[in-house]
């Protein structure tokens, strides 16, 4: 990397001041004579990091003196804080106190990396469902069309060279990682971004103060409120909504709930909009090979927002879409057994009401015909999101014949009590319903029970994908992954 990321101590007061970020006077620390002299060559979030003097530590969240302690014994002379720690703590450390963390976080981030959001071309993406499919698409066109000088920063993987693709770990990446990723990529000659941005990035300011060349807002449901996501709907939306004000121009899915709230945003932010659905590209030679019928509706807002970052309408570049498959996307996997016993699965993220009615519509739409029998395994994420355990309940079990619950990424809540949850949210007596708490075993166990069946039978596995873990008690437990179990049994 050519670009040394640096900040010196001045230009971080200075940053802080000019964003009202500090909660006293600058000019404690600058009347130092080496004020405008110290210079920060490293800048973290993590205690376990600090290297020395030249380490600026930001104390986000509910930083403990434990942390603290440990920053000061590996030589932190300089910390960011909302704040001040105690001496036994930070011995002698020097606070620089903030009103917001989380926004000192970013407004430093983006000036140690040297803002390089501003040389990039970058496309923000939201919404309650899709974000990752039509970033994918966005991202095949435009690095097709610029031959490989595309970023993708995805809840599924991270790209900064424009070629390799690595397991990201967070929708949004925390402010520092972000311009972190879109540093590399500008050292990597790079000159686009497609970034997945969710309502939490918003929410905990982890895009505070980016400002998009395009921005998309694909749909609107209810979703992510709970006490430690966002309290309501509104909320929810509000958060959603800020990608407004910070793009240049929008563009929206065509059915987009709403749409007179988000047609006042666009006029008070003073920016065209487009709303674009699968018509749009009714008369192109697109043929995805993701099914799905809404995934053409995701198509079609990629094609637009490749559009406007540069990518003419006429471009063969547009048919990239065409062969992107998202490993735990709907994934489909078929196989025929010794009893002639047709079982086909399908592995996808789906984890609330909405994205299992979508997937459920597809099923229908596919194989309703043939009468196939369903079973659906499935879990809920734990201390948070509670509604999405009776949704996905609801919008399955009048159109499926078995429900195993089992094992998600329930965090510090009981997986059994998760289960118990959602199976207690079943109305229809007929529907079949177990509790297997080990998730390997209970995609196992679908699976081999459908293959006894001695009929056309479909698996369906949500909420993972290609997850190679699963959150248990604040860690990542390595998991098999919910593809691999299938194509192992299944094929």
């Amino acid at each position: 990397m050519s670009f040394q990321p640096h900040l010196t101590l001045q230009r971080a007061l200075d940053v802080l001041s000019a964003h009202d970020l500090l909660s006293v006077s600058p000019a404690a620390p600058a009347e130092e004579a080496e004020a405008a002299d110290v210079t920060f060559t490293h800048l973290t979030y993590a205690s376990g990091e600090v290297s020395g003097p030249d380490t600026l530590l930001i104390c986000k969240g509910a930083f403990k003196d434990a942390y603290m302690q440990d920053a000061a014994s590996r030589g932190l002379a300089y910390y960011v804080a909302d704040r001040t720690f105690s001496s036994d703590c930070a011995h002698d450390a020097r606070a620089i106190l903030v009103k917001d963390t989380r926004k000192a976080l970013a407004v430093l981030a983006q000036e140690f990396y040297g803002h390089p959001d501003k040389e990039l071309t970058t496309i923000g993406i939201t919404g309650t469902k899709g974000k990752s499919t039509t970033a994918y698409y966005t991202h095949a066109i435009v690095n097709d069309y610029f031959t490989h000088k595309a970023a993708l920063i995805s809840s599924v993987d991270n790209c900064t060279d424009g070629v390799t693709y690595v397991e990201s770990d967070l929708t949004t990446p925390e402010s520092l990682d972000l311009y972190r990723m879109l540093r590399e990529a500008v050292e990597n000659g790079l000159t686009h971004a497609v970034i997945e941005v969710s309502s939490q990035a918003y929410k905990v300011d982890r895009v505070y103060n980016l400002h998009f060349s395009i921005g998309a807002f694909l749909n609107i449901f209810p979703d992510h409120i709970s006490p430690i996501e966002h309290p309501t709907f509104d909320d929810y939306f509000a958060c959603k909504r800020q990608i407004i004000a910070h793009s240049d121009v929008m563009v929206f899915g065509a059915d987009i709930l709403h749409r007179d709230v988000l047609d006042e945003d666009v006029r008070t932010a003073g920016i065209d909009a487009y709303f674009v659905g699968a018509d749009s590209i009714a008369q192109t030679d697109i043929a995805l090979d993701m099914p799905g019928q809404f995934n053409y509706a995701n198509a079609a807002v990629a094609v637009k927002l490749a559009e406007l970052a540069g990518v003419p309408a006429d471009s063969s570049s547009i048919l990239a879409v065409d062969h992107v498959r998202i490993s735990g996307r709907m994934e489909v996997f078929r196989g025929t057994h010794e009893n002639d016993s047709q079982v086909l699965a399908i592995v996808d993220y789906a984890h609330n009401g909405i994205s299992t009615t979508t997937l459920l519509d597809y099923v229908d739409s596919e194989y309703g015909a043939q009468h196939p029998h369903i079973t659906l395994v499935t879990g809920s994420a734990g201390n948070k999101a509670y509604n999405r355990r009776p949704e996905i309940v609801h919008a399955a079990e009048n159109r499926i014949q078995r429900f195993i619950f089992t094992t998600e990424d329930t965090n510090t809540e009981s997986e059994e009590h998760i289960c118990r949850d959602m199976d207690s949210a079943i109305t229809n007596p007929d529907v079949q319903h177990d509790i297997i708490i080990d998730r390997t075993e209970a995609v196992e166990t679908a699976l081999k029970d459908a293959a006894a069946l001695h009929s056309f039978a479909i698996v369906l596995v949500i909420g993972k994908g290609n997850e190679r873990w699963i959150k248990h008690l604040n860690h990542h437990v390595a998991y098999e992954g919910d593809d691999a179990i299938v194509k192992r049994i299944l094929l």
